[in-house]
């Protein structure tokens, strides 16, 4: 039975030898504390990463209004190719973008810098440095804006890249290559790091690599944003699992990585002294009766920590959880339909109260309403039409 009401965000793409294959919905927005409702904010810029050369033309901004879930205004911020998943800095000047790109016809990566105008929403390009690898397909920020983070699918490595005080990347300070391979020869053939993300305490990042089964923990050293391996230096999933995106809870204490083969999230406690995570937990995001294909994409916790996400492409819906706060485990509550065709990655605005879902395939962002005491989704009616919408931030109105 589908759940009255899942979260959603936008963001992914599956990468085929040298070829990526669907182009990926993704909304991403920052971790918050739910505000109450004296407390909440008018409205939200969006940013929307897209894939370009079908409709699209770069990155995207829009209005969200908190008070209906009603998207409007949708303008380009900036023409810039195939910019992907996206970044915003914490100081909210600057907005940096992943771009797979190509040289002398073959596939390279690019992380690319761009001042923010915070009364209309138009980016100005800044700089781009190599992500380090073919094929980036995530991005994100240390906790104090000083590093850019990149994961490179294709090239399976991740990078660490300064970010200066003007916003612009320095060349990159660590790229680190993840070796080997895993069961399923299709896709598990090699290395293919498909996320990257900071700990709580801003001390360890993490990356999730689908190719390994693995979850890689390096230590961060904020001052050189460099990235160096720990002891043990991962997390083992089931074998064949394919691990893709990363959460930690807000309490700081677990960690959730969605598996897009295994259409399961593995859940984690996290020793943020010693940088380790230890599994506790493997549940399903599927009805047990479901017998198609599916695979999953993105993973979300709410801000309030009560529940969490996960977007299921191929049974094209989101799958609802109740998390208890004092072990970490999940319960599966259900799954909301996505009214689209591939939803590749969610977010949960700031406020706690709205999942904004790209379907990939359907090229439609759909608006869906989180109750905060049940976690369950209702359908707005609120939908965008964009081509390709690969990732979506939220960002402060200030028009």
């Amino acid at each position: 039975m589908p759940c009255p009401s899942p979260v959603a965000s936008l963001c992914w793409i599956s990468w085929r030898g040298l070829t990526w294959l669907g182009l990926v919905a993704c909304l991403v927005g920052p971790v918050m504390t739910a505000t109450s409702a004296a407390e909440e904010p008018a409205a939200f810029r969006l940013f929307l990463g897209t894939y370009t050369g079908q409709g699209s033309d770069g990155i995207y901004t829009a209005k969200f209004d908190v008070a209906t879930g009603a998207i409007t205004g949708l303008e380009l911020a900036a023409a810039i190719k195939n910019p992907s998943f996206l970044a915003i800095h914490p100081n909210e000047k600057f907005l940096y973008a992943v771009s797979e790109v190509a040289e002398g016809g073959k596939p390279v990566g690019a992380v690319s810098a761009l001042a923010i105008d915070p009364a209309t929403g138009k980016l100005q390009l800044l700089n781009s440095q190599s992500s380090g690898g073919a094929g980036p397909c995530h991005v994100t920020l240390d906790k104090t804006g000083r590093t850019a983070l990149a994961a490179n699918y294709g090239g399976g490595s991740v990078a660490s890249l300064a970010i200066g005080a003007d916003g612009k990347l320095a060349p990159a300070a660590s790229v680190i290559a993840h070796l080997g391979s895993s069961a399923d020869k299709s896709r598990q053939e090699a290395a293919h790091a498909h996320s990257i993300y900071a700990d709580p305490t801003n001390k360890f990042v993490v990356s999730a690599d689908l190719g390994l089964d693995k979850v890689l923990i390096y230590a961060l050293d904020v001052e050189k944003s460099t990235l160096t391996p720990t002891t043990p230096g991962f997390a083992k999933v089931a074998t064949g699992a394919g691990p893709r995106h990363f959460a930690f809870h807000p309490n700081g204490k677990f960690g959730y990585v969605i598996n897009e083969l295994g259409n399961t999230v593995t859940v984690f406690t996290w020793d943020a002294e010693r940088g380790v995570l230890a599994e506790i937990q493997s549940i399903g995001t599927l009805p047990v009766d479901f017998k198609g294909k599916s695979y999953t994409a993105e993973v979300v916790v709410h801000p309030s920590g009560k529940f969490l996400y996960g977007s299921n492409r191929g049974y094209n819906s989101l799958a609802v959880f109740k998390v208890d706060e004092t072990t970490g485990k999940l319960t599966l509550l259900g799954q909301q339909p996505t009214k689209g065709d591939h939803p590749r990655n969610f977010n949960i605005d700031p406020t706690g109260q709205w999942i904004i879902c790209g379907n990939a395939n359907t090229d439609n962002i759909v608006v869906f309403k989180i109750d905060r005491t049940t976690g369950h989704l209702s359908d707005t009616g609120h939908e965008l039409k964009l081509s390709k919408p690969v990732c979506v931030k939220f960002y402060p109105w200030k028009g």
